[in-house]
């Protein structure tokens, strides 16, 4: 049976995810932008089959919530009454904790079956403009079943496999926040704290790899990841305190011209790639 999609925020993942099931599925494509130019680019690529109303929710199979966190959860607020109970809902925020505090609840006022998600995968530009049918190629695909019962997590699964990605992982929020604060998030942090040197400017002619592979994400939605951290605020310092403690163990250690214990930090975290086989 052709499913009826509905995806509320047309930036680049769900972009992205339009143009996939476009793409890989049968599947009748709606969605909703607050920007109007985004949606007539949505239309004019068919990216889309229409402009989402009151009239496809309440036909909605699936609906992908693709906002900021707090917009996900606002929007089903104000929306929640017209999905139908056989609607499964999922989003594809960064974090779970703060999601799953509140979505499951609605999903229980309302009727229908949430389901978190987050597809692992992103570009530095943002925007419908940078959405791409094959941005999901290979990649994973968390599930936060918040509990769902299980039909709903196998079909977010199968849906996952047939827009491309390379499989799927299913956890709870906690182990989700706590990992992708050192995955994702901490990364983040290092990229913007290592461009606010003053010899970044001057890096033209001086960089190759090594600044391109620590800078690139540096280039950030700042509101986005603002709230993103402050939601995973805990799991988020605890990483931080982490990485300071063993910046600070390798500057001592250089402060000091000891080429002993600067060898034996060095040598740690190259044993520990090797280990992982990376």
């Amino acid at each position: 049976m052709k499913q009826n999609i509905v995806i509320v925020g047309l930036g680049l993942i769900g972009g992205s995810l339009a143009k996939a099931f476009q793409k890989y599925s049968a599947c009748t494509v709606t969605g909703t932008d607050r920007d109007p130019e985004v949606l007539r680019a949505a239309l004019a690529c068919g990216a889309i089959d229409r402009v989402a109303g009151d009239e496809e929710l309440q036909n909605a199979d699936m609906l992908f919530l693709c906002l900021y966190p707090q917009a996900d959860i606002d929007f089903i607020r104000e929306h929640g009454a017209k999905i139908r109970p056989s609607c499964i809902v999922t989003d594809t925020c960064g974090i779970k904790t703060e999601i799953c505090a509140h979505l499951p609840k609605l999903a229980a006022q309302f009727g229908f079956t949430f389901v978190g998600g987050h597809p692992m995968a992103g570009k530095e530009q943002n925007g419908f403009a940078a959405s791409d049918a094959d941005l999901f190629d290979g990649a994973s695909y968390i599930i936060v079943p918040c509990g769902a019962p299980m039909r709903a997590v196998d079909t977010l699964k199968a849906i996952a496999i047939e827009l491309g990605f390379g499989g799927t992982v299913v956890t709870t929020p906690e182990h989700h926040d706590a990992m992708i604060a050192y995955t994702s998030q901490l990364p983040h942090v290092l990229a913007c704290a290592y461009v606010m040197s003053p010899r970044c400017p001057e890096h033209n002619g001086f960089s190759a790899g090594s600044y391109r592979d620590v800078s690139r994400v540096a280039r950030i939605n700042e509101t986005l990841w603002t709230e993103l951290f402050l939601d995973n605020a805990d799991a988020l310092t605890t990483e931080l305190d982490i990485l300071i403690e063993n910046i600070t163990r390798i500057s001592s250690a250089v402060r000091q011209r000891d080429a002993d214990a600067l060898r034996g930090l060095l040598r740690q975290g190259r044993e520990i790639k090797e280990r992982l086989g990376e």
